[in-house]
């Protein structure tokens, strides 16, 4: 790593040779299979973008440039260029970011682990840096999928509307058709498209001909036609021309000096440029060109050398949805599945092969995928659309006003919900069940566990004529927690055992050990303790309000945030049926959250079985002091 440890910003890079620089991209590789393989992140990407990254830094001057990445996975290399090389650590806490943090590096202008929103903001800057006068120049890292999301087309369309406000888009293209002679020829053309001469060329040409009777006009749309058809036979670059952007490309992204020399034209080209840079997804690292489903595009911890994970775990939530899927798909021809670009993560990749005609990839576009699943289900089909519960809030206008307004039976499953923690703020499902509890007629199951989610995924899709929601958690599933009694349609966890019960414990989905295990320390506080689990949070159950009536406290628990969430929604059920009992809700408060391990995070906010217990002693001991205080107060004075 002799070159690598030597760059601590990016100007470092302007005194490498070209020979260096090869070098360096070698070592920048190297490092990132050795580190990532011990943490995990997202391998493939950034192998794929290391020359195009270098090349960015030595064009343009961060951070007065404003250099902007979408997604951000795609920029540990970025990170290491601008003098992050510790990654030791990287998504623990205390540790690096698994994307830009503006806490990290004057270098992150943004923290988008969102998809498709790199355009608006770089349009935003653009716009800023014009009306201020200032000479910066932005650019815009967009690729591995993120033009598929609407909203970098609604960009795409304003950033065109300005012929003369500078701006760079960079789409890294990571598809597997490279064709490196194309690229040559296309990068020669483009150095004649993008210099100011040229365009003084055409339009003093336009002039010219539309002002020479009767043959001028035909004359120049007829040489014009030729040459745009041109242009598209050797390079696709129609559909940005269209929009009146300059292109230049596609370029060899893993060419250093083919890259500069774009690069350096878009940047000196008074407005916006499209540069497409055909890049390798896992590039330099065989076990990520080998992996056929995704390139390494994120790994957990692995063997360097094979890419084999070091251990595996039991089961996951995913792959008991998945299993579940496939055979409800078998079941019922009815049965259809969306995605947003996340097949395997989601787990409807055997569903996939079982029905590959049943089975719709949308694209990073949540909110067409929301408004497609109504159509299906108005079409006479059952869609169930499965998305992290951190991207369902990108299409909740379309929850609301296109599937429940019209009552449609549409099945949403909310993957990887509540605390997830590496990923750190954005990726937290945390918000799912505050958002959705406004939307009429909705249903919504959270599971405790496996055979649960299997039980209430068949429910959802039952229901016609209202949109139904299940959602759980990332990672492992524990061991069935069974049920001992039913009231309504609530499973009873734990019976107090006692016909005046202290606590009424309302249990939501994964948490469901960890309330039996404060229900077990509250009981050695001599706090009796009825646990429950509603199974489905909203509506709440009717049998709720006269349980909770027969105990002196109602504690709510669940993996989401207590603003709006589901122990709002228990405390306006108990106000609405005249039940005067003391709650307290525990849950994520509304903060963003720092990246670090699941427990680590649950610890922080105080969402553990001590800390809970411990607060729910104390609400009890202070009940028990005040009715003591009455009946003092009340009792009859001696002699």
């Amino acid at each position: 790593m002799a070159l690598l440890t030597r760059i601590r910003t990016p100007r470092d890079l302007d005194r490498l040779s070209p020979e260096q620089l090869d070098q360096l991209a070698a070592e920048v590789r190297t490092f990132l299979v050795d580190a990532v393989s011990k943490t995990g992140g997202h391998l493939g990407p950034n192998l794929g973008v290391v020359e195009l990254t270098i090349a960015l830094h030595r064009v343009f001057d961060s951070p007065k440039d404003k250099v902007l990445w979408d997604t951000g996975h795609q920029s540990y290399v970025h990170k290491l260029l601008t003098g992050r090389q510790d990654f030791s650590k990287l998504k623990m806490k205390g540790g690096l970011s698994g994307y830009p943090s503006q806490a990290e590096s004057e270098h992150d202008v943004i923290e988008n682990s969102h998809a498709s929103t790199v355009l608006g903001w770089a349009d935003g800057l653009a716009k800023a840096n014009q009306i201020l006068k200032k000479d910066d120049h932005v650019v815009a890292v967009i690729g591995d999928g993120a033009l598929t999301g609407g909203m970098a087309w609604e960009a795409l369309n304003n950033i065109a509307a300005a012929k003369d406000r500078p701006l760079v888009i960079v789409v890294n293209d990571n598809e597997r058709s490279y064709a490196p002679t194309i690229g040559g020829l296309a990068n020669h053309l483009a150095t004649l498209r993008t210099t100011d001469g040229y365009e003084r060329f055409l339009a003093r040409g336009k002039d010219i001909l539309e002002r020479t009777p009767v043959v001028g006009k035909p004359l120049y749309e007829t040489l014009h036609g030729a040459k745009k058809g041109l242009k598209d036979f050797i390079a696709p670059q129609g559909m940005f021309e269209d929009l009146g952007l300059k292109y230049v490309g596609p370029i060899d992204g893993h060419d250093i000096e083919a890259l500069e020399s774009a690069l350096t034209r878009a940047k000196r080209f008074g407005g916006p440029v499209i540069v497409h840079c055909l890049t390798e997804k896992g590039r330099g690292y065989q076990p990520a060109l080998q992996d056929e489903a995704d390139r390494f595009h994120a790994v957990g911890k692995i063997h360097p050398d094979t890419g084999l994970p070091i251990s595996t775990s039991g089961a996951d939530w995913t792959s008991v949805f998945g299993d579940e899927m496939v055979a409800l798909g078998k079941e019922r021809e009815d049965i259809v599945a969306i995605t947003a670009a996340m097949l395997q993560p989601v787990g409807l990749d055997r569903f996939a092969k079982e029905f590959p005609e049943r089975v719709f990839d949308v694209g990073i576009a949540e909110q067409h995928g929301a408004v497609s699943a109504a159509g299906l289900a108005t079409g006479g089909l059952h869609p169930v659309f499965a998305v992290y519960a951190t991207f369902l809030n990108r299409a909740f206008d379309q929850v609301l006003m296109d599937v429940a307004l019209h009552k449609c039976g549409v099945t949403f499953v909310l993957d990887r919900a509540g605390v997830t923690g590496t990923d750190g703020a954005s990726h937290n499902g945390m918000w799912d069940m505050s958002i959705l509890q406004v939307v009429p007629g909705l249903r919504l199951a959270a599971p405790r566990d496996a055979d649960q989610v299997r039980a209430q995924l068949r429910e959802a899709v039952e229901v016609t004529d209202a949109p139904t929601v299940v959602r759980f958690s990332k990672g492992a599933v524990g061991p069935a927690v069974p049920a001992v009694g039913r009231v309504g349609g609530m499973d009873v966890l734990r019976e107090a055992g006692t016909d005046r019960p202290d606590v009424l414990l309302v249990s939501v989905g994964a948490l469901a050990p960890m309330c039996l295990e404060i229900a077990g320390l509250l009981d050695r506080q001599g706090i009796t303790t009825t646990v429950v689990d509603p199974r489905w949070v909203k509506p709440v159950d009717e049998a709720l309000a006269p349980l909770a009536a027969d105990h002196r406290v109602v504690v709510t628990v669940e993996d989401n945030s207590r603003v709006g969430g589901v122990g709002s929604a228990v405390a306006q059920a108990l106000r609405d049926a005249g039940v005067d009992v003391p709650l307290r809700d525990f849950g994520i408060p509304p903060v963003f959250l720092d990246h670090a391990s699941r427990g680590e995070v649950m610890a922080e906010i105080g969402l553990t079985a001590p800390d809970i217990a411990r607060q729910v002693t104390g609400l009890v001991s202070r009940l028990d002091g005040r009715f003591e205080a009455r009946e003092q107060a009340v009792e009859p004075a001696r002699d």
